[in-house]
């Protein structure tokens, strides 16, 4: 919260509590991950009487942590790989703050340095963080980007990412791909192929398939509309111990009761809502979030016959899923080298895009590595559309490329992750995207899947939809909701915004 020129939107208002209603609502929250989990903290902490029901036996959703037993009897903390806590994640980070106000679970990384396939590196370290000096720095200093690159750009076309307008850009840019707005603008293919390729594959997606909208959204989150910069936080420690353990106590302090391990099946809608879950244990309530991935969502509308917007069905069961993603954890016996940053992300050497020596950062991992000598390091994989059994072998080797030192190491333990539920962002999606609310009053939707006018994206998009979700329900029944901040919505040079404004006019 350091940018004085971040973004505030005003908390609907209405009773300070629901104890001053005649009947406390019930709700209930379909989905323990970070968009459910911050709907529950929205409504507990007004009063509202809160369920939340999880599929999975832990919570957290794609950022959640758990133990597995190895086969010699060492248990193995696990989770689905990086998460980057950006410091303009201001509503998941104001959600982590219920369980330590300081943030402590979280410890900074300086640097995430990129290498594409001729050994070129690009780094974030030291750059300013006053826009636009902090996109110009990074992209002079890029051995991939030079100052002819800079005057060869097309000014007209590369407009819009100088003065991004939320929700207006998705109108402008969303028809078109990410790789064809990049070539439009003459982006030098060097620097398009390390930088820009590195994001568009953060959701899942070759550039050719991530919408343009999308991606000059994220070049405002993150370089141009805020001065938090590119640093980071990372969780010290597994995500069940260092977040939603704590958050969990904490909720359940305020009387939210959590059901995880059962699946929902459906809403029924007649004269009170009715939760049917696999369990058999049906919940009534006044109120639901369904925070859950786009499968789950499709499958939970599907048996919701009551929810009968024939539009607003179309439009979930229109929803995309982005290509799989594989993540590789392997517990060595010797040590990468003591200078290898903690994550370095990679172009051009498919199809490993991401490399994260945990004991550099994870409390569990970084045990291990006293205990044993040797090293927890872990490969990702994303947007994952060639199914070969020797992917695993393949990532191996680029590991090696990159880090020689551990070429030869002993695998002491390895666990493989192949996953497939993230949502998809691809051209010309936006516009059918579901909202947080829905045809039934009180029914909402919550997840990074999504659509919210706002600039967020991936975690803070769920911690956004789900705290908008809680104040949907809030001011459905006459109580005060809670404040959000985001980045500008808009860029913030006016004289950038009117210069896009006056190309945009002269191409019309």
């Amino acid at each position: 919260m350091t940018d004085p020129r971040r973004a505030s939107h005003p908390a609907p208002p209405g009773l300070p509590n629901a104890s001053a209603l005649a009947t406390v609502p019930r709700v209930v929250v379909v989905g323990g991950g970070i968009a459910g989990l911050a709907a529950a903290t929205g409504l507990a902490e007004r009063g509202v009487a809160v369920d939340v029901i999880e599929r999975a036996s832990y919570l957290g959703g794609r950022v959640g942590g758990w133990t597995e037993s190895a086969d010699d009897g060492a248990e193995l903390a696990m989770n689905r790989g990086f998460h980057a806590f950006f410091r303009q994640y201001y509503n998941l980070r104001d959600m982590l703050r219920r369980i330590d106000s300081g943030l402590d679970m979280l410890t900074a990384v300086e640097d995430y340095p990129l290498v594409d396939g001729q050994g070129r590196r690009d780094t974030f370290r030291g750059l300013p963080q006053t826009p636009p000096l902090n996109a110009l720095v990074f992209a002079l200093r890029s051995p991939t980007f030079r100052l002819r690159d800079l005057a060869r750009l097309n000014a007209r076309a590369a407009a819009p990412l100088a003065a991004v307008s939320v929700p207006g850009i998705y109108e402008r840019l969303d028809h078109l791909d990410a790789d064809s707005f990049l070539r439009n603008i003459n982006f030098p293919s060097a620097a398009r192929h390390l930088a820009f390729e590195v994001f568009s594959r953060s959701f899942f997606a070759e550039p050719g398939g991530l919408s343009a909208a999308e991606l000059a959204t994220m070049f405002h989150i993150y370089f141009l509309g805020s001065s938090e910069g590119l640093i980071f936080d990372v969780a010290n420690a597994n995500f069940d111990v260092a977040l939603w353990n704590p958050l969990q106590r904490y909720l359940e302090s305020r009387g939210v009761s959590f059901h995880t391990g059962v699946s929902v099946t459906g809403v029924a809608t007649g004269p009170r809502l009715r939760v049917h879950c696999d369990s058999g244990a049906d919940l009534d309530c006044d109120g639901v979030v369904l925070a859950t991935d786009v499968a789950g969502l499709q499958r939970i509308v599907d048996g919701s016959p009551g929810l009968d917007d024939d539009g607003w069905r179309a439009r979930v069961a229109a929803m995309g899923i982005a290509p799989p993603f594989v993540v590789q954890r392997l517990w060595l016996d010797r040590p990468v080298l003591s200078d290898r940053a903690p994550f370095l992300g990679t172009g051009g050497r498919p199809p490993l895009d991401n490399v994260s020596v945990l004991e550099r950062y994870e409390r569990e991992a970084a045990e291990w590595s006293a205990r044993t000598g040797g090293s927890v390091v872990e490969l990702h994989s994303y947007a994952v559309t060639e199914q070969r059994d020797d992917l695993g072998e393949r990532m191996l080797a680029r590991l090696y490329e990159l880090y020689p030192e551990v070429r030869g190491a002993n695998v002491v333990h390895e666990r493989v992750l192949c996953r497939s539920d993230c949502p998809r962002f691809a051209p010309g999606d936006h516009a059918g995207r579901p909202t947080v609310a829905t045809p039934h009053p009180a029914v909402m939707l919550a997840g990074d899947g999504i659509r919210i006018d706002l600039p967020v994206a991936l975690m803070e998009r769920a911690a956004t939809t789900g705290w908008s979700a809680a104040n949907g329900l809030l001011s459905h029944y006459g109580i005060a909701g809670h404040q959000l901040h985001t980045v500008p919505v808009q860029g913030r040079s006016g004289a950038l915004r009117r210069l896009a404004q006056r190309e945009r006019q002269l191409v019309r």
